[in-house]
């Protein structure tokens, strides 16, 4: 069950990687080639998206499901059971936003570099019809 959550965390990471690496002035002769390969991997990476709705499910489900420890009813060892259980919820849901919001990021900012390379290829056209 771990390894979906590891496989969420890498992808995550790549994706505030190049966004980060898209952002980042000055690294002209870089982004010309990172722009290519993020563009490729804009479409494998849409699959980010309902992996994490299917993991926000799971998280769900896990918390329908969990038996309640409330008051004196269970022991020291369940309750702190239960304690890490619902943090280790939080953790995978703050997890599945942080992906879904580098995934909006990249789309978006990969979506800007396009069209500002775009608009400066027109703009050199017209300075050297001129």
């Amino acid at each position: 069950m771990a390894l979906e959550w590891v496989v969420l965390g890498y992808a995550a990471g790549a994706e505030a990687i190049m966004v980060l690496l898209l952002t980042i002035p000055g690294l002209d002769g870089l982004r010309k080639g990172l722009l290519a390969v993020t563009r490729n991997l804009l479409k494998p990476f849409m699959s980010v998206v309902p992996f994490c709705l299917f993991l926000l499910m799971d998280i769900y489900w896990k918390y329908e499901t969990r038996p309640t420890c409330e008051g004196e009813s269970c022991s020291p060892t369940e309750h702190l059971r239960h304690q890490k259980s619902i943090m280790k919820s939080q953790r995978n849901a703050l997890l599945i936003g942080a992906a879904l919001i580098f995934y909006w990021l990249l789309y978006s900012v990969t979506h800007l570099v396009v069209k500002i390379e775009q608009l400066n290829q027109r703009v050199e056209r017209l300075k050297s019809k001129e």
